[in-house]
């Protein structure tokens, strides 16, 4: 078992600490990434990915965690961002061997960095991740967890769509939208419930075919196109990303016929310069980080003694926080996804002053 802890450079140079970890014998190939602790601590899931190769998963895994970062600040969390990627396929590479390994490179951080679930790892994982390390959230309700994570992702992405409803037609309510959700996932499909239930018309797609009846099963109204090209060429109102990031890139923004997008998925532009282009078409785009961020609000929550009712009305201020984005940028004339950048970049300068560096415990 060994771990390269890398000094900031080239794309790392904004991070304050980049570790590669690898253990031969359970086959674990790893990547924590840490943004920043001006905050407190960093907090950001593990993501089990079949990366096609390291250089891949270091660019996710520091894009994630600079996210995380500008998430947790504007959640008005006290902790910093931090990522983890595990190379590899979580089908057929994942075990109890690889997960412990895991967990103790976790631990021997002491504390400046805490995980929790992402894609390819659940509750049950994190379970096995905390017999090795003490910095563990997003554990199983058994476990004294918060158990599965999207519940309040997919409850604060609704909020920010209700949000974005309100900026745009005056009323805070999707009933008699058409509403084109990519990826009926962990999220995807809660948020379905939350839309069906508003009274929305629901479009959506998936790369799973079980994914698509399991919501099929639920709400048979819904409509199902056959990938992302169909819906967002499609006459929808709002469009929720909920599969994995860069959703956004040139030829989707031209494309859309949306007037609204707001959705799940991190890191959804694919490139610096899409937000322009979003506003310039007059599509209102809520902040990926801000509206995807009751995930890390009801996992936080379980470092103080997990309460839901807490974590959900924390979750619940996601549609204050997004009316406030969407002020701030009418007011100074710049996107929203600036005007979040701007507000999250405030809060860790002025607290970090205070805070400092966050050395561990």
């Amino acid at each position: 078992m060994s771990h390269k802890d890398t000094s900031p450079a080239s794309g790392q140079a904004k991070h304050e600490q980049v570790i590669f970890c690898s253990d031969e014998r359970s086959g674990l190939h790893a990547i924590i990434a840490i943004y920043n602790t001006a905050l407190g601590p960093s907090l950001g899931g593990t993501r089990f990915y079949p990366y096609e190769n390291e250089q891949a998963a270091l660019a996710d895994v520091l894009n994630l965690s600079r996210a995380m970062a500008y998430k947790n600040a504007l959640a008005g969390l006290d902790l910093g961002g931090g990522k983890a990627v595990i190379i590899g396929d979580p089908a057929t590479g994942k075990s109890e061997a690889l997960l412990r390994a895991y967990g103790r490179f976790v631990q021997s951080l002491g504390g400046r960095y805490f995980t929790a679930c992402d894609v390819g790892t659940y509750s049950e994982d994190m379970d096995i991740v905390a017999r090795e390390s003490s910095y563990v959230t997003g554990r199983t309700v058994a476990n004294g967890g918060a158990g599965d994570s999207s519940i309040l992702t997919a409850y604060g992405v609704f909020q920010g769509m209700r949000a974005a409803a309100e900026h745009t037609y005056g009323a805070p309510s999707l009933r008699g939208r058409r509403v084109g959700v990519e990826g009926v996932g962990k999220v995807g499909h809660r948020l379905v419930d939350h839309l069906v239930e508003d009274g929305a018309e629901v479009v959506l797609c998936d790369v799973s075919e079980q994914a698509i009846d399991q919501v099929r099963r639920r709400h048979p109204q819904v409509e199902v196109v056959a990938g992302r090209l169909e819906l967002t060429g499609a006459d929808i109102d709002v469009y929720a990303p909920c599969a994995l990031g860069g959703a956004l890139d040139d030829d989707t923004v031209a494309r859309l016929r949306a007037t609204i997008v707001c959705g799940g998925a991190n890191n959804q532009l694919a490139h610096p310069g899409v937000e322009k282009e979003l506003a310039d078409r007059g599509i209102l785009y809520a902040p990926d980080y801000v509206v995807n961020s009751g995930g890390v609000i009801q996992v936080a929550d379980e470092i103080q003694g997990f309460n839901m009712d807490r974590a959900r009305a924390k979750a619940t201020q996601i549609y204050d926080t997004t009316l406030k984005i969407f002020a701030a940028a009418a007011e100074d004339g710049v996107p929203p996804a600036v005007a979040a950048d701007r507000l999250a970049e405030r809060r860790m300068s002025e607290v970090g002053r205070i805070r400092g560096i966050w050395l561990g415990r």
